[in-house]
Parts: C-alpha cells; structure tokens; sequence
C-alpha cells in the first residue's frame, strides 16, 4: 500500500507540475505561487482530508475567477499580490466558518447542471484567452471578444504559431496514453526545442523564471474598503470551487465504496486555503483531472497526495533552472490541452437527452461567454438558486388514487386505473411547504376541492414536508378553518414527527388527531367517521 501511494505521488506530481505552470498564466500571477499553493494545499489535505483520491491545488476555474476578482477590483500594480493574497485567506476563512456551523449542504447550492455550464464557459473562456501566446502577438484588450477581434487583425508571428501547433500535436498524441505524463512531456520537450532551436532569439516569447522562495506569513497590506470589497466575489467563488470539489469528491468516494463527510471536507478544504494563503499562493480545490490521476495511479490514502505535494518541491527544484526557457506558446498548448476535455457536448446531451436542465446548463455557459468569469460565475449561481425556489414556490399538485386491490395510493395521471373512494379527494405537492408556496398550494387544493362538488373529505399528503415554519403552520391552519366552514372534513397524511411537533406546539390538538402516517391510514380514518 505505501509503495502505491509512492508511485501514485509521483505520477501526480508529473501532472501538478504543468498544471500551476498552466494555472499561473491564467491567473495572471507568478509561477511560484500556483506551485506554492499546490505543495501547501495538498499537504494539508493530506494531514485533515477525508478523500483517499482527492488532490487540493490551483484549479481551472478557481485561476480564472482570481484573474477575474483581480480585473474587477481598483488596485494598483504593487497591491496585485497582496489582493490575491486576500482572496485566498478570505475564501479559506468562509470554508473553515462554513464547517464550523456545519453548512455541509453548501452542496447544493449549486446544481450540477450550472456547474458544468459553468466549467464549459471557463474552459472555453480560457482557451481562447490563449491565443495570443499561441500565435506570437501582444494585445490589450480586456473583454474577450474584443481580444479576439484584436488577435484577428495583428499579423501572428510564425514561429510561434509553428511551436504551438506542434506541442498541441503531441499533447493529443501522447493523450491515449494514460500512463505517460502528456502535459510534462510536452513542456520537457517544448524547452528542449527552444535550446535547440534559439526560439528566443527568433521572437518567440518565454515563460521566465520560477523562484520557490518563502515570504514570512502576514496579513496583505489592504485598507478595510478592499477587504470588505472582496467578499461579493469570494462567496460565488467559494460556492463553485466547493460544488466542484465535492463533485470530484463524492463521485470517487461512490465509485469505491468510500464514505466522506461534507462538514470534513469544507474543514479540510479551509486549512488547505490558509495554508496556501499563508504561503502567497492561490485559492486550492480538489480538481477533477488531478483526483482522476491519483486513482489511476493506484493512491490507496491520503498520504498520496502528501508524497505530490513533497515531489512537486523536488521536481521544481530540478526544473527550475530550465522553465525560463519555456516558450509560451507550449505554455498556451498544454493549457488548451488540459481544460479541451472542458468543452465536451456529452453532459449537455444527457441533459437534452433526459429533457431536464439542459436550459439551464446552457445559459450559464452563455453567461460565462457573454459577460465574463466573474459576472458569468455570478449569474451562475444566481440561475442555480432561481432554478430552486422556481422549483419550490410552484411545485406539482399530484392526485392520488388507490390501485385496485391494494393500499397503494400513485399518480392518477399516471395510472388511471387508480380509483378514488366516494365523496373524497386526495392531493400531494411534489415540493415541501414553506413561507414561500404554502398560501398558493393550499388556494390551490381548495379551488379543486371547490370544483368537486361531491367531496365531503379531502386528504392531504405532506409527504415531502419534513417541518414548517411559522407560516406555513399558519396557512395550513387557515387551510383547515376553511375547509371546516364549506362544511369538508381535512385529514392529514403522511405526517412527520416534526410536523406533529409543530402542531402541538401551535396547541391544534384535534389536527393532530386527523393525521396519519400514510394516506391508506388516512382513507381508512374518513370511512370510519363517515360510514
């Protein structure tokens, strides 16, 4: 087991390399600060995480929504560091308040739908940023596509376009072979090639050097306006990289039997922040290509991701002497290279395919595309929580009936043999109650019992509503008053504990004893007060 973790280490470290290189770039920042925050990171993970597979550095989307945090905000050229700096100390103290209060369902915050229209806009956002490198000119324009038009109408400088190709062309070559670390093998031979080949002297730009030197840890020189200024865009921030971390998590953990904690996890994720913050690197979650990469490897614990974290130091110390001689249009081809695999149509088609949330995986996407990282990552979250309440203040009213010689109550939509009893109607919303649809649900109930003049009782199924609040108790006891006076009886189905609790709470005695714990105890209650 320690000789896999070994291997799986290493072979990981191959990949972190070239990806904080790649990270870096995107960001905007020094190389030594992605490879900082990816030794830190994958320490700390290592000494707290939960994840046997998991992988904490720089990401794809955490780089670009930085460079995006540090686009947006007025700052001068010296307070660039220090404000990444900030963002990284201020997203790991919302990670670490949010385990401390246990918002483990930060999960859900943001659905899968948005996060992969989200990555698909990052990634495609982020390749096209590359172009510049990739065809040897200078631009200055900050949208994207007025950067595009701008690389459009300069003449592109060919060599440098030549090396790009080329390092595209072996990196998708090299891509079948999962065993081999494409994207430093690549690099490695981009270097070789521009020695050989003086690419320097030719005009084609370099990468420069990397330093791996330790500043003291301290708080960024910022004023109390820019600390505050930060957190619009480190909250969003935070949601994403923690939804796409728990989805490299979760997904490995269920692929292998694993069980992992959320709370764990955003405690782990926190500490692997303020480790990298401390150190002056970038904001750090479990990526998806890394994680992918250590269980490839074969990574049986977490000291696998420790022994990536030791091995990066070792390869950077080897490497560093040869990366000023990097050209930037191998640089640009390996970043192409590893968010492509971003920008397949396979998740959107499962979701047109299933006839869910494919809109709205798609405009979140356009949003990225249109607007940018940041506001894109905004609207993101904003189409994820408008999804939500959409979904909970208009649920599905579904009718309920009995399949014949049973005590089954379905969908009569769905089943139209299902029968009802006389004189009574059964009703289910497919949302739970809150402030938000009680009053609509229950008009609505009452409109169709009003419509069936024959009803004499109506049952309703609180299935999914696990508790109430305040206002939907007051609804409900509005409901039940209402229905007393056109003279219908009310009795409650599927009633949680909690639920009873709030009843007697609210002292409604005689609501308690007209409910049931299903709808089958529900409809035998009625015929006994009826019959």
């Amino acid at each position: 087991m320690r000789l896999r973790n070994i291997i799986a280490g290493l072979s990981v470290a191959g990949l972190l390399l070239p990806e904080a290189v790649a990270y870096a770039a995107i960001a905007g920042l020094p190389v030594q600060r992605a490879v900082m925050a990816a030794i830190l990171g994958c320490l700390a993970y290592a000494a707290v995480g939960g994840s046997r597979f998991a992988i904490v550095s720089p990401t794809s989307s955490s780089a670009a929504i930085l460079a995006a945090t540090l686009a947006a905000m007025p700052i001068s050229g010296n307070q660039r560091a220090d404000l990444a700096t900030a963002v990284v100390l201020a997203v790991a103290a919302l990670f670490l308040l949010a385990a401390l209060v246990r918002l483990g369902g930060l999960t859900q915050m943001v659905s899968r739908p948005v996060l992969r229209g989200f990555a698909f806009g990052v990634a495609a956002t982020v390749i096209l940023r590359q172009w510049p490198q990739m065809v040897g000119v200078e631009v200055a324009s900050g949208s994207l596509w007025a950067l595009l038009r701008e690389v459009w109408a300069q003449a592109w400088h060919g060599w440098s376009l030549g090396i790009g190709l080329a390092a595209l062309a072996v990196y998708y070559g090299l891509k079948p072979l999962r065993a081999l670390p494409g994207a430093l093998i690549v690099l490695a031979a981009g270097i070789a090639a521009s020695l050989a080949l003086g690419l320097a002297g030719r005009g084609v730009a370099m990468v420069g050097a990397i330093s791996l030197s330790l500043e003291w840890p301290g708080l960024p020189a910022l004023s109390f306006a820019q600390w505050s200024g930060l957190w619009p865009y480190v909250v969003p921030l935070v949601l994403i990289l923690f939804a796409e971390s728990w989805g490299t998590i979760s997904g490995l953990a269920t692929a292998h039997g694993d069980r992992v904690s959320p709370n764990r996890e955003l405690a782990a994720l926190g500490l692997a922040n303020l480790a990298a913050g401390l150190g002056r690197g970038m904001p750090v979650g479990a990526g998806f290509s890394a994680g992918m990469a250590a269980e490839a490897a074969g990574a049986k614990g977490r000291a696998a991701g420790g022994i990536a974290g030791l091995a990066l130091v070792a390869l950077v110390w080897l490497a560093a002497p040869l990366l000023p001689a990097l050209p930037e249009p191998v640089l640009a081809a390996v970043v192409i290279g590893t968010l492509s695999h971003g920008l397949h149509p396979g998740p959107f088609l499962r979701l047109w395919r299933l006839g869910r949330d494919f809109w709205i995986a798609a405009a979140a996407a356009a949003a990225v595309l249109l607007f940018g990282v940041l506001n894109g990552m905004l609207i993101a979250v904003a189409v994820s929580l408008i999804a939500m309440l959409r979904r909970l203040v208009a649920p599905r009213m579904v009718a309920l009936g009995r399949l014949p010689g049973s005590q089954s109550f379905v969908d009569m939509a769905r089943h139209p043999e299902a029968e009802t009893p006389a004189g009574v109607t059964l009703w289910r919303p497919s949302e739970p109650l809150f402030f938000g649809n009680a009053a609509p649900i229950l008009a609505l109930v009452a409109d169709k019992v009003a419509a069936s003049r024959a009803a004499k009782a109506v049952v309703l199924s609180l299935e999914e509503t696990f508790d109430l609040d305040s206002s939907a108790l007051d609804e409900l006891l509005a409901f039940d008053l209402a229905m007393r006076r056109a003279g219908v009886r009310l009795q409650l189905a599927r009633v949680h504990d909690h639920v009873r609790d709030v009843l007697a709470a609210a002292d409604a005695r005689d609501l308690i004893a007209r409910s049931s714990y299903s709808v089958a105890d529900a409809v035998a209650a009625l015929e006994v007060t009826t019959g």
